[in-house]
């Protein structure tokens, strides 16, 4: 049984899709130290710099004082505590819905909503590239699945029309986290209220990234009386970890009582909520981060452009796609070399032929460290696309690298 396993490890390595584990010493910041190397950190979802602003640090270290280190059980045994109700209250006013229901994790919130409101004998409808969470969430459900082309609305009216009115759930990402493209969120909303069924939108990379106030795409959109489920993570622009779910009451009391991920799972940690919490205030206070997050996403994103690189995004994650999985890890590990850590992300998590160096932006970084990035970059992916045989590759979907 040893040797299969190292057999199935040997034959990830050969095929460039080998992982490991790397360790960053300190806080999360837009620099760290990563195996022992100062680094610039280009990959982190931590976009606002919240992670380790000192206002969040010490709300988690207060409430851990305060309350515990640990919620001890499940919401529905003894671990709904008052600090959960007071982030879910502050959420849900944030976001601009009735009622909000905190979850584990962003992906115990997918999988158990879309498990609790597909069922047997209906339609779940999902956009191809949406998270992971959301394809094991339609996975699990009992619901037939049907995946739509990426954004085609088209399609996806199709699939609404065969579905017969059985149709009970759309779901999308709004910002798609590989690629940073834009959901068309209102033809979605036209097409549910058409065909009567839900939407539930996953705004993790949405939230304090774009939008009014950093409130998400569903806001930018002005759809959020059509939008019936908006989950939302804590663990990216707010710097802290867990999920949270929007909705109407009616909606919320029936995932307290249907989710199986939130009632079979221990509740966030206090100080975790107490962090998310921080975050939002500031998030509300210093709206001019949202600015400077989008500010410092137009700099890297002309920086490349100067430098002979073209990425197609309007948010804070550029995907920098290289081609085969061995290119681009030869590119994250020549730019690491000199210094910039962009992480190679390669198949399942993107199409074969789609490896990326997946770069996020945060508010933190100066401008001058985005455009001494993007010259490292470039060469980075330059010299990796040189080693590799032209028949590995798709050019048509590698970066334009002059």
């Amino acid at each position: 049984m040893q040797s299969e396993l190292e057999q199935r490890l040997a034959e990830l390595r050969d095929k460039g899709l080998y992982r490991r584990l790397r360790v960053i010493s300190g806080p999360q910041g837009p620099r760290v130290l990563l195996d022992g190397k100062p680094v610039l950190l280009l990959c982190s979802n931590n976009y606002l710099g919240f992670a380790d602003h000192p206002r969040v640090r010490g709300a988690a270290a207060q409430a851990a004082m305060r309350y515990s280190a640990g919620a001890g059980a499940s919401r529905l045994v003894s671990g709904n505590m008052t600090i959960h109700r007071r982030l879910e209250e502050r959420l849900a006013e944030f976001k601009g819905y009735e009622a909000c229901v905190l979850f584990g994790s962003g992906y115990l919130a997918n999988t158990g909503v879309i498990q609790a409101l597909a069922r047997e004998g209906e339609v779940v409808l999902s956009d191809e590239l949406n998270h992971a969470s959301i394809i094991d969430g339609c996975r699990l459900a009992k619901a037939e699945r049907f995946i739509y082309k990426h954004c085609d609305l088209e399609h996806l009216e199709w699939g609404l029309r065969q579905a017969a009115g059985r149709a009970s759930l759309i779901v999308t990402d709004s910002v798609f986290s590989m690629d940073g493209d834009i959901a068309p969120l209102e033809g979605i909303v036209e097409l549910a209220e058409r065909y009567d069924c839900r939407v539930m939108v996953d705004e993790a990379h949405a939230t304090g990234a774009i939008g009014p106030g950093g409130r998400g795409a569903v806001a930018a959109a002005g759809v959020e009386d059509a939008v019936d489920v908006l989950v939302g993570t804590l663990g990216k622009a707010l710097g802290s970890y867990g999920a949270y779910v929007c909705a109407n009451r009616t909606l919320a009391k029936y995932l307290v009582n249907t989710a199986r991920t939130l009632i079979f799972s221990t509740a966030l940690p206090p100080p975790t909520v107490a962090a998310a919490l921080a975050a939002l205030e500031l998030l509300e206070q210093r709206p001019e981060r949202v600015e400077r997050l989008q500010r410092n996403a137009r700099v890297l994103r002309s920086a490349l452009a100067e430098h002979g690189i073209k990425v197609r995004s309007e948010t804070q994650i550029l995907p920098l796609v290289v081609g085969p999985a061995e290119a681009a890890t030869a590119a994250c590990e020549r730019a690491l070399e000199r210094g910039v850590f962009a992480q190679a992300i390669r198949p399942p998590t993107v199409p074969p032929g789609t490896s990326r160096l997946r770069l996020t932006v945060m508010a933190s970084h100066t401008e001058a460290e985005l455009r001494d990035a993007a010259r490292v970059l470039a060469q980075a992916v330059r010299g990796a696309q040189a080693e590799v045989a032209p028949s590995q590759f798709d050019e048509s979907r590698a970066a334009l690298v002059a």
